[in-house]
Formats: structure tokens, C-alpha cells, sequence
């Protein structure tokens, strides 16, 4: 599934966002959770400086 998920994100306007995966450490817990989005090219360095 995920190879075929990816591989459509090649053609048209899918060439300009990256799927991007952010490791979330659960403050009740203390357990890790991987949040994953879908963001523009140029955004990318932004969003992991949150």
C-alpha cells in the first residue's frame, strides 16, 4: 500500500509536497507517537523547526 501511495505522489502537482514523519513524545506517558503530513517542498525545514 505505501509503495503505491508514494508512487502517486509523483505525477502533477503531488511533485511539490513531501510526506514528512515528526516523532511526538506524549507528555502523560512518555511514549513516542509519529505524527505524519503531507507538506509543500518549500516548508519542510519550517515545519520541523516547531
Amino acid at each position: 500500500m505505501a509503495k503505491k501511495a508514494v508512487a502517486s505522489l509523483q505525477k502533477g502537482a503531488g511533485k511539490g509536497y513531501a510526506k514528512v514523519i515528526k516523532m511526538i513524545k506524549s507528555e502523560k506517558t512518555g511514549a513516542y507517537a509519529f505524527k505524519e503530513e503531507m507538506v509543500p517542498n518549500d516548508d519542510v525545514k519550517t515545519y520541523f523547526k516547531k
